[in-house]
């Protein structure tokens, strides 16, 4: 009799570490966001990732497919810059420029410290450009 309570508090022992490592895996996932259609690029897609590190900073991690390169836009550009609009402030700030593959595929890489509010990525001539342009190629709604 008592080995047979032993395996049953065995059992539920290991279901609720199970249970535990199953919420622990959800809850350190990175929150993704898809990029709504664009009318200036209509074959673009991409996502976003945004997920808290250890040091309570923000990685924020695009992945886009076809993108068109941005001279082939009407007015051509020279170049694609990732936004971000923080909790802490509604003014765009430069991620950084986007750079291109040949195959149109497209992995975009950065960390703030801020929290992201909003994500999007414009057509510019300058990459090093501190206001965003009104050739808005994808964007995401708020978080």
């Amino acid at each position: 009799m008592k080995t047979l309570r032993f395996t049953i508090d065995f059992k539920q022992i290991v279901l609720i570490l199970s249970l535990l490592v199953l919420v622990f895996t959800f809850t350190s996932c990175a929150k993704k966001i898809t990029f709504l259609n664009s009318s200036l690029v209509p074959a673009a897609r991409g996502e976003v990732a945004v997920k808290k590190d250890k040091n309570k900073n923000y990685d924020i991690e695009l992945q886009l497919s076809y993108l068109a390169e941005p001279n082939r836009l009407q007015p051509a550009k020279k170049t694609y810059v990732v936004w971000m609009v923080s909790d802490e402030s509604d003014i765009p700030i430069n991620l950084g420029q986007v750079i291109g593959t040949s195959k149109l595929n497209v992995k975009f890489e950065t960390v703030s410290s801020s929290k992201p509010k909003r994500i999007f990525i414009t057509a510019e001539d300058d990459a090093s450009t501190q206001y965003p342009g009104n050739m808005m190629v994808l964007e995401t709604n708020n978080f």
